[in-house]
C-alpha cells in the first residue's frame, strides 16, 4: 500500500468519525495556538519595545550620579552636580566621538488654557542637544537654542497636539503667548516653535483608560529658565549624551566613566553610573526573549497532553478495527505497511490539528497586539516549528499502537469478536 492510499484511508476514518477526530485534536490545537499566540505577541511587544528605545536613540549614552557604597545619609550640594564645565572639557576630549550633549529637568505639569480650552502638559527644561538626542521632530518654527539659554527666554517650544487645541491647527500657536496654569502659578511663554506628537504605545498602556485628549504632551523651555524658575542648583543630576555612528557606544560609556571618574574619585558621597542604551536594547531583548520561550513551553505542555490524546484514541482505533488488520496481513500485508498506515493516520490527526491551531494563534497573536497598540509580528519560524513539531507528535506517540497492530498474530486477529 502506497503512501497516498494510506493518507486516504487515514481521512476516511477521520471523516467517518468527526466529533471523535475533533475531540482528539482539541490538545493539539490549543497547544500550537497557544504556542503561536505567545510567540507573535511576545515578538510584537520586544519589537515595540526595542524599537521604542531605539529611536530615543540607540547610539545614547546616560551618565548619572549614584551613591557610592556604605553611604546611608547624604546632603547634595552643588559642588556634587554634573557642571557646564564637566561637560565643556568632556566636548574637548571627546570631540571626534560626540554628536550632542542633552541635559533636561522635569520641573512638573500643569495645563495650558485659554477660556475653555485646555492642555495638559509635561514642562521640561531642556538645552539645544536636547532635540536631536531625543529625536524631536519640528514642523514649524525652531527649537530652543544656545542664546535662549544664555539669557534664560520666555520661550517655548510646544507640540502641534496642543497648538491644535488651544489655537484651533496644528501651527496656530507660533508665535503666540501661552499661559501655563500651574498650580497657584501661571507661567507666560511665547511660542518659538512647533514639534510633531507621536504618541508612545507603551506609554498609552501605561495611561489606561485616561482620555486621549487629556494625555499630556511635553512643552520645552530653556533649562536656564527652568533652572531660574525653580531656584535649583546650577548642574545636572544626569546627562545624555549622543555618539557619532561609527562609535562603538558601549565600548565608549566605559570610557566616559574613567573620565567622569576623575572629577568624583575624591567626593565621599557620590560616583558616576554610566549606561549605553544599546547595551540596555541588548539585555532587555534576550530578557524578553527568555520569558517569552518559558511561557511558551509552558503553553506546550497541552502538546504533551495533546500527544497522550493521539496515542489513547489510536489504540481504541486499533482495537476496533483488529479482524480488518487480521484480514489485511491474512492477504498478505507486510509489518512494515501496517505499521506505516496507522503511522499515517496519527500524522494526519496531529497536522489537521496543527494547521487549525497554526490559524486560531495567528490570529489570536495579532488580535492581542491589536489590543496592546503594538504592530503584529507573527512568527515565521514558530509556524514552521509547528508543523514539524505537529509530525514529531504524530510520528512519536503513534509509533507505539502502530507497532502493537503490526505485531499482531493475523488468525488471533481474525477471531477477535
Amino acid at each position: 500500500m502506497d503512501l497516498w492510499e494510506n493518507i486516504y484511508l487515514a481521512v476516511s476514518g477521520l471523516l467517518a468519525n468527526k466529533m471523535r477526530a475533533i475531540l482528539t485534536m482539541l490538545g493539539i490545537i490549543i497547544g500550537i495556538a497557544a504556542v503561536i499566540a505567545i510567540m507573535t505577541l511576545g515578538n510584537s511587544v520586544t519589537n515595540s519595545v526595542t524599537n521604542t528605545m531605539a529611536e530615543m536613540g540607540g547610539n545614547n549614552i546616560v551618565v548619572q550620579l549614584s551613591l557610592k557604597e556604605d553611604v546611608d545619609t547624604f546632603v547634595m550640594t552643588e559642588d556634587d552636580l554634573i557642571s557646564d564645565e564637566m561637560l565643556e572639557q568632556m566636548r574637548e576630549v571627546y570631540a571626534d566621538d560626540i554628536l550632542a550633549v542633552s541635559v533636561d529637568e522635569n520641573i512638573g505639569s500643569g495645563s495650558v488654557k485659554d477660556g475653555r480650552k485646555y492642555a495638559n502638559v509635561s514642562i521640561y527644561g531642556v538645552n539645544d542637544g536636547y532635540q536631536l538626542v531625543n529625536n524631536v521632530k519640528m514642523l514649524t518654527g525652531r527649537y530652543i537654542n544656545a542664546t535662549d539659554q544664555e539669557k534664560a527666554s520666555n520661550v517655548a517650544v510646544v507640540s502641534n497636539k496642543t497648538s491644535k487645541a488651544i489655537f484651533g491647527t496644528e501651527f496656530g500657536a507660533l508665535g503666540q503667548e501661552v499661559k501655563i496654569y500651574r498650580g497657584d502659578e501661571i507661567l507666560a511663554y511665547t511660542v518659538v516653535g512647533i514639534y510633531e506628537y507621536e504618541e508612545n504605545p507603551m506609554m498609552a498602556m501605561m495611561m489606561g483608560m485616561q482620555a486621549e485628549a487629556d494625555r499630556p504632551t511635553d512643552l520645552y523651555i530653556p533649562i536656564s529658565t527652568c533652572q531660574r524658575l525653580t531656584n535649583s542648583d546650577m548642574g545636572y543630576n544626569y546627562v545624555t549624551i549622543m555618539t557619532n555612528s561609527n562609535v562603538d557606544s558601549i565600548s565608549f560609556a566605559d570610557t566616559l566613566w574613567g573620565f567622569f571618574e576623575t572629577f568624583y574619585r575624591k567626593n565621599p558621597t557620590f560616583t558616576v553610573y554610566v549606561m549605553s542604551m544599546q547595551s540596555v536594547v541588548e539585555q532587555m531583548t534576550t530578557i524578553m526573549g527568555t520569558m517569552q520561550l518559558a511561557i511558551a513551553v509552558i503553553a506546550g505542555i497541552s502538546l504533551l497532553v495533546g500527544g497522550i490524546g493521539v496515542m489513547n484514541i489510536m489504540l481504541v482505533s486499533i482495537t476496533e478495527r483488529t479482524r480488518e488488520i487480521g484480514t489485511r496481513k491474512a492477504l498478505g500485508a507486510t509489518n512494515s505497511s501496517i505499521r506505516m498506515q496507522f503511522i499515517v493516520e496519527a500524522v494526519i490527526i496531529c497536522l489537521i490539528g496543527g494547521a487549525i491551531g497554526i490559524v486560531l494563534g495567528v490570529a489570536g497573536g495579532i488580535y492581542g497586539a491589536s489590543l496592546l497598540g503594538t504592530p503584529a509580528a507573527p512568527s515565521v519560524g514558530s509556524v514552521i516549528f509547528a508543523v514539524l513539531f505537529s509530525m514529531g507528535i504524530g510520528i512519536f506517540f503513534g509509533y507505539y499502537p502502530a507497532n502493537k497492530a503490526a505485531k499482531m498474530d493475523p488468525i488471533e486477529a481474525l477471531r477477535y469478536e
